[in-house]
């Protein structure tokens, strides 16, 4: 039987973990991740989960020894953040290249410097080039149910790479709420035991993390690029399996919000989207055609799903938690791509909000749709409640 706990995104995504019956855990603290990997912890002491807790001197190592465990074809994890995550830099590219399914949360939090520790996406989207499928949540129910979902997406047979699951540095991860846990019966039915051929064997070799000279080394990267694009795929056919069995169910790579008639949509990543959602139904009720896309998957990225949703609205906003400086946010660089690869030519517009973990109330998102309905199309990119001056 299930049973429902008040629980952090954190704990919530630890228990996740729990249930996936990973065999190694590497892990190195960093706020606000720390609790995950503590978590884990105890229950390990305390001989609820049957697995390996290795305290590594770093997040560089922790991604190595996960690496080498899914190696020896054994389920791996290990957590992160924003510095953390950079460190891991040189590893991230080994693992997606070597086809390793492991998977790693990673607590959203604002890089250096200014120094913080509050969160914002730009450690995760930093790194949307290194190979690893990208997933972002949006509340702590959310994280439990991807921890898991994440095995089974990362274990595919047409997919086989590495998972990071995000969530938001302490609006998530530190925010308690009602959280459904499932039993370990219904997961093990699930997510059975990691069996694969792909693995160090004496009694049947293969080659790992080999050198590939150029006449076939784009070959290798044609294939890791086309199982990132069954992901897309795979997820949804995953969340429909796991919804037969918890009832819960997010659907594919985006989700839209009250889109079927919106003018004005706006999209936006991880658990500011319900604050979204929130302001298209006060706008709805001065009657202002609004609408919300989450996005749930950043790599591969769900181009179709996107331009389906917009075709046939006056104009999209994007809210990122990102700047690419001297640019634009990477979310909007994304979706304007998407838009334009399907011929879809309406304005477009760039809110920068919540760097640094700066608040967004709900007030804020409704003058983003104010300011795209009242626009000056000669400034797409504008940054949230603060007036942008020539000379910083």
């Amino acid at each position: 039987m299930s049973q429902v706990r008040f629980i952090s995104g954190d704990e919530a995504f630890a228990l996740g973990v729990s249930l996936a019956r990973v065999q190694v855990i590497s892990a190195y603290p960093i706020t606000p991740q720390t609790i995950v990997v503590e978590r884990l912890a105890d229950m390990v002491e305390e001989g609820e989960l049957d697995s390996k807790f290795v305290h590594v001197e770093s997040e560089h190592s922790a991604m190595m020894t996960a690496m080498g465990v899914s190696a020896m074809g054994a389920r791996a994890f290990t957590a992160t953040s924003s510095q953390g995550l950079l460190y891991m830099a040189e590893c991230l590219g080994y693992v997606s290249g070597g086809r390793f399914p492991i998977v790693m949360m990673n607590a959203n939090r604002a890089t250096a410097l200014p120094w913080s520790i509050y969160g914002d996406h730009r450690d995760s989207l930093s790194q949307l080039d290194c190979g690893w499928i990208q997933i972002y949540v949006e509340d702590a129910q959310e994280a439990l149910d991807m921890a898991i979902q994440g095995y089974a997406l990362a274990e595919s047979e047409n997919i086989r790479l590495p998972v990071m699951v995000n969530l938001d540095g302490f609006v998530l991860t530190h925010t308690y709420e009602k959280v459904n846990i499932p039993d370990r019966e219904t997961i093990d039915a699930f997510l059975p035991k990691r069996n694969t051929w792909d693995k160090l064997d004496l009694d049947n070799p293969v080659s790992m993390a080999f050198t590939v000279g150029p006449e076939l080394n784009e070959e290798f990267n044609l294939l890791h690029h086309k199982a990132s694009i069954n992901a897309l795929g795979e997820l949804a056919r995953i969340d429909k399996e796991y919804a037969k069995i918890t009832g819960r169910s997010y659907g594919n790579a985006v989700k839209g919000y009250r889109t079927e008639d919106a003018e004005y949509v706006l999209i936006s990543l991880g658990s500011i989207s319900g604050l979204v959602r929130d302001a298209v139904d006060r706008l709805r009720k001065e009657g202002i055609k609004a609408g919300a896309i989450k996005i749930r998957m950043m790599r591969p990225f769900p181009k179709d799903e996107i331009a389906a949703l917009t075709k046939n609205v006056l104009a999209i906003g994007v809210i990122d938690k990102d700047i690419s400086f001297g640019y634009e946010g990477t979310v909007y660089t994304n979706v304007n791509s998407a838009l334009l690869q399907k011929k879809i030519y309406i304005p477009s517009y760039n809110f920068i909000g919540g760097i640094g973990g700066r608040d967004v109330s709900v007030d804020n998102i409704e003058s983003c749709f104010k300011e795209m309905i009242n626009a000056d199309t000669k400034e797409t990119v504008r940054f949230m409640g603060l007036e942008v001056i020539d000379d910083c």
